[in-house]
This record gives C-alpha cells, sequence and structure tokens, in this order.
C-alpha cells in the first residue's frame, strides 16, 4: 500500500517512511493512495476470529513490505501478552448500550491497544537499522503514559514527553513520571495540551532540528495508531451485532483520532451506521459537525482532561475527504485554519459529515449525572470521559445497537469520581505502587527554543 500526504499527493511514501515520520514534511498528514476495502464476505469470516488473529488480518494490507505476515503475527502476540484480557478488550452491557472497556492494558487506556504495537514496529525497525530515534510526543494524559511504557528500556530509542503542567490528573502523571530509564524524559509544560501539541508541530517542521535528531512522532496523527484501533470497531461489531439491526458508536474525543479510527472502519467495509463526536465543554468538534463552524475558542479546564483540546490534529485527514482528495485545497484550507484560526464547512461539506457522524457536547454536571444515574442501576463506575460518550447516546434516537467506547479506567480521574458518587475508585493491585514512587521530570516554558535545547542536550 502507497501513501500520500493530505497536502500533496504528488509523492508516494511506503508505511516504513509513514510510521517513523509520522508527519509530512510538508506539514499534512498521511492517508492511503488507494484504501484497502474488505468485502462482505470477508468481513463476515472475520466473525470468529479472536482479537490478535483479527488484528493480523487487518493490519497486514496496510503495512506492505515493511514486515512479514509472519513477523508482524509474533509482534501482535507479543504486544497483545501484557493486557488483563485475553483478548485485549472486554465489553459489558449497560441497559441498551454495551461500554467497549478498551483500558486493559499496562497504562489503562485505550491508548495502550495502539502503542504497544508501535513500541515493537520501533524495536523491529531499529534492530535492522544503523541508527537511533527520538521520539518527541505530546499529552494530554493518557497518551505519554502508554507511549512510556510502550518504549521504556528499548534500544537505540529514546522518548521524551511534553504534558501540561498541573493539567493533568495526578495518578495520569504518576504514570507517565515514576518509572526510571535511562531513555524515557517527561518534560511539564507551562501551558495546555495545545501548546504542547503546537511546540511538537513546530520541532517536526523545522527540518534542521528533527533531521538532527531523526525525530519521530507518536501521537494520534502517526497513521500506524489509526489503523490499530480501528480493529477494535470490527471485534465489538461481531460481539453485538445481529441479523437485522445497525452499529452506532460513540466516541469521546479531543483529537479527532479515535472516532477516525471508527470512520477508517466504516471505509474498509464495516456496516457502521453513525459515529457520535462525544464531546466535553471544549467542543470545537461538536460545533463543526453541528454547526459547519471549526473556530478554536480559549481551551477549559474540566473533569475530562484528555479531551481539553480545542485543536483536533486528526480532523483534517476528515478535511481531505471532504475536499474529495484535493491536496492543493486541503492545504490551502489548513493554512487558513493557522492564519484565521476557523473553517467554515459549507452545506454540501456538511451533509457529507453527516452521513456518517453525529455530535454532542456534554456539560460538567451533565457528565457528573451520568456517572451518578450509571452507578445507581448498575453498579458500574464509568471514568468522565466514557461517561461523556454513554450520554451522548441520550441526545440521539438511532435505531440498533449502540456501542460505548470504554477510554480509561475510573481510578485515573477519583476526584471526578468522587464529585459524582462520593465513592474512591482504587488502582488495580498490580499498579498500586506508582503512588508512591518519586516522580521525574522538569518543568520548562511553554517556548520552543528552551524545549528543543533541552531535547538536544539528551538526545544521544
Amino acid at each position: 500500500m502507497k501513501y500520500v500526504s493530505t497536502r500533496d499527493t504528488s509523492k508516494t511514501f511506503e508505511f516504513r517512511d509513514v510510521f517513523i515520520k509520522g508527519l509530512a514534511d510538508d506539514g499534512g498528514l498521511f492517508i492511503p493512495k488507494v484504501l484497502k476495502k474488505f468485502s462482505g464476505d470477508e468481513i463476515n469470516d472475520f466473525n470468529k476470529l479472536s482479537y490478535s488473529e483479527l488484528a493480523k488480518k487487518i493490519i497486514y494490507p496496510f503495512i506492505g513490505n515493511f514486515m512479514s505476515e509472519s513477523d508482524l503475527s509474533k509482534i501482535i502476540d507479543k504486544s497483545y501478552s501484557v493486557f488483563r484480557k485475553d483478548n485485549v478488550v472486554e465489553i459489558i452491557q449497560l441497559g441498551d448500550r454495551s461500554i467497549l472497556e478498551l483500558f486493559h492494558g499496562p497504562t489503562l487506556a485505550f491508548k495502550d491497544v495502539a502503542m504497544q504495537l508501535l513500541g515493537n514496529f520501533y524495536e523491529y525497525y531499529l534492530n535492522n537499522e544503523n541508527q537511533k530515534i527520538n521520539i518527541v510526543v505530546a499529552t494530554s494524559g493518557d497518551t505519554g503514559a502508554a507511549a512510556i511504557d510502550a518504549i521504556k528500556g528499548k534500544k537505540n530509542v529514546n522518548i521524551f514527553v511534553l504534558h501540561p503542567d498541573n493539567r493533568v490528573s495526578p495518578i495520569q502523571r504518576k504514570l507517565m513520571t515514576t518509572g526510571k530509564y535511562e531513555n524515557v524524559f517527561n518534560i511539564a509544560i507551562k501551558g495546555n495540551f495545545d501548546d504542547c501539541q503546537n511546540l511538537v508541530k513546530s520541532m517536526f517542521s523545522d527540518k534542521n532540528f528533527s533531521n538532527e535528531i531523526k525525530m519521530s512522532g507518536v501521537n494520534s496523527i502517526n497513521w500506524a495508531r489509526i489503523i490499530a484501533q480501528s480493529v477494535y470497531y470490527f471485534y465489538s461489531y461481531f460481539l453485538v451485532r445481529n441479523e437485522s439491526q445497525t452499529v452506532n458508536f460513540s466516541v469521546p474525543t479531543g483529537n479527532f483520532g479515535d472516532v477516525y479510527a471508527g470512520y477508517l472502519a466504516k471505509k474498509m467495509g464495516l456496516p457502521i451506521n453513525k459515529l457520535i463526536v462525544a464531546t466535553n465543554q471544549n467542543d470545537i468538534l461538536h460545533r463543526a459537525i453541528s454547526k459547519g463552524s471549526y473556530e478554536a475558542e480559549k481551551v477549559l479546564e474540566t473533569i475530562s482532561p484528555s479531551m481539553d483540546i480545542q485543536i483536533a490534529s486528526n480532523f483534517e485527514r476528515l478535511i481531505y475527504d471532504l475536499n474529495n482528495e484535493d491536496d492543493a485545497q486541503t492545504s490551502l484550507d489548513m493554512k487558513n485554519i493557522k492564519e484565521n484560526g476557523k473553517y467554515i464547512i459549507n452545506d454540501e461539506k456538511l451533509n457529507k459529515i453527516k452521513e456518517n457522524f453525529l455530535s454532542t457536547r456534554m456539560s460538567e454536571n451533565e457528565t457528573l449525572e451520568t456517572i451518578s444515574s450509571v452507578y445507581e442501576k448498575f453498579k458500574v463506575v464509568l471514568d468522565p470521559h466514557t461517561a461523556i460518550g454513554y450520554g451522548a447516546f441520550d441526545k440521539h434516537d438511532l435505531n440498533g445497537k449502540n456501542i460505548v467506547l470504554g477510554t480509561a479506567h475510573p481510578c485515573k480521574f477519583p476526584d471526578a469520581i468522587h464529585r459524582a458518587i462520593k465513592i474512591k475508585s482504587d488502582l488495580p493491585s498490580e499498579m498500586m505502587f506508582v503512588l508512591d514512587e518519586k516522580e521525574h521530570f522538569d518543568i520548562i516554558e511553554n517556548d520552543v527554543e528552551k524545549v528543543k535545547q533541552h531535547i538536544t542536550d539528551r538526545a544521544q
């Protein structure tokens, strides 16, 4: 499979380039030149596969000559052997909707599903290359911990994680900062997640810097993450479907990566009806999908911090689709967004979006009320992000089976859980040790030159 940039389709790339680069040199995002589409018979044949077997079938067409099918099989088995569930994920029924629990990996968040795979992809690549790579990643909470766990201790690769200082939950931070590994560096930025993301984008755009340190990225813009995440849409579909009903997904959304993975699954042939983009008060995506106005506002601190984002990086891939894969128009649109801070979606494109997506904004009170009502009815504790996804279905009357993506373990957000239901959600016993471990991170101003110098001094 060949890849192109959303801003320049004249050049093609192999998966190896797409995976290592993360972001195209022109600032665009990588996308398949021609997408693999499964037939109805092929999809039906997936029905009885284990999670790992399904992952092998879906991922292999995307990676081309990066590795053999046998090597991919070994890496997938290795990646998912560290999960607490034999089939990686688990689905539970709560009334008229199902919760797809994606938080049974090492850092208790859905990010583990893709990140464990990426960590082993890096190891495979570097075992065959005489070079060292420095990964630089921004996180709003969960990505950093998942990336660190996947990369820690691996040879020939360092990871630098930028998180917004005092804007992630204590548990999220401790899962990032309590390990002591020579190849792991944590940086707290005086700002919000968008500031962290902008710093990473600026460093990627500085070709002298990014080439000098052999910079790579594992944020949700990395296509390898998107294809890995698409697998659980297929898997959960088979767990709930019947002959007569369609399937809808509600996805707690900040950066548009996880819900885009669902959109990718649909484009590959999975018969999904609607994907609900479920947002908190940082609702740029809700405003874009419901009203056609993609315009950043001030980032608000909420009880669902992983969604405290106003610049949804993966939205560019959808804009590319809306432009009928016109790279020049997409490049112009992204330039206008950068310069003017807004993108107005015309009626034709908005109707096209609504063929696949719905959206919802949940307030803080609504989120807390959802946690409370679910606990009262089912004695199940939802983290605030999953609660937003669950509550979103209350605002849409949809036919068929309804699946909510359960994105994180509730123990990561103890203050929100206590506010909602006055109980404490504890860490799994095997992870309690992080509470007492010493943290390791540096605090740096929101200044790209200072951050670059900090990284350069350690990127050996």
